[in-house]
């Protein structure tokens, strides 16, 4: 015995009927992540402010004094609490964020060329991709960050903690990393030629497939950096 089922034709979605001034009408949402995880919650500029001005307002002026606008003038985010904030893509070559706490913070693909990043929180951050050439960060705090892909050409890394960050396809080229430590860190294929590793402490880290010095082994650079 074969029974017939009726079957109702699926409703059309709100706005796609026919005439409907909204048929047109496309939505565009791009689920960001970290670590393969959604970025929930992450802080939007224009909900943050420092010293009374809102981060929306000091990242347009300081997009106005990088292209040498008038109007512009250079970001002073001294101290300032980005944590958690999605900063994906911004503009903050050249910037002051000295003592800044961005812990957890997207500044993915964010620009940050001779930024001012002294003693800095960047804990567990994503700064997958970020340029940061010639960059100050001395002291700065990199514990846990997902930092693959970083531009840290001529960068001051001295004594900033890169324990347990994700470092694979950094280049450290030029880069002063005296006092800064390693240990634990994935270092992949890390490029670090033409890098003083003197005063590094590189103890625990799987150094076969990083670009060292050359003539280092690494053996050599793990006793060097001792």
């Amino acid at each position: 015995m074969q029974l017939a089922v009726a079957m109702n034709p699926p409703l059309p979605w709100p706005g796609n009927e026919r005439g409907s001034p909204h048929a047109s009408v496309s939505v565009n949402y791009k689920a960001k992540t970290t670590g393969g995880k959604a970025a929930m919650g992450l802080r939007k500029p224009k909900s943050i402010k420092h010293n009374g001005k809102s981060l929306v307002q000091i990242l347009e002026a300081h997009e106005l004094f990088f292209s040498g606008k008038e109007g512009g003038a250079r970001a002073d985010l001294t101290g300032a609490d980005l944590s958690r904030a999605d900063l994906s893509g911004a503009n903050l070559s050249g910037a002051i964020l000295r003592n800044a706490n961005f812990e957890e913070t997207d500044l993915r693909k964010a620009k940050l060329p001779g930024a001012d990043l002294s003693g800095a929180n960047l804990r567990k951050a994503d700064l997958r991709n970020t340029d940061m050439t010639e960059a100050i960060l001395p002291g700065a705090d990199l514990t846990e960050a997902q930092a693959s892909g970083v531009e840290f050409f001529r960068c001051d890394l001295s004594d900033v903690n890169f324990q347990r960050a994700h470092l694979r396809n950094v280049n450290l080229r030029l880069a002063n990393v005296n006092g800064a430590r390693f240990s634990g860190a994935d270092m992949g294929v890390a490029i670090l030629r033409e890098t003083n590793l003197t005063g590094a402490d590189l103890s625990g880290v799987d150094l076969s497939t990083t670009l060292l010095p050359k003539g280092f082994s690494a053996e050599q650079a793990a006793k060097k950096s001792a």
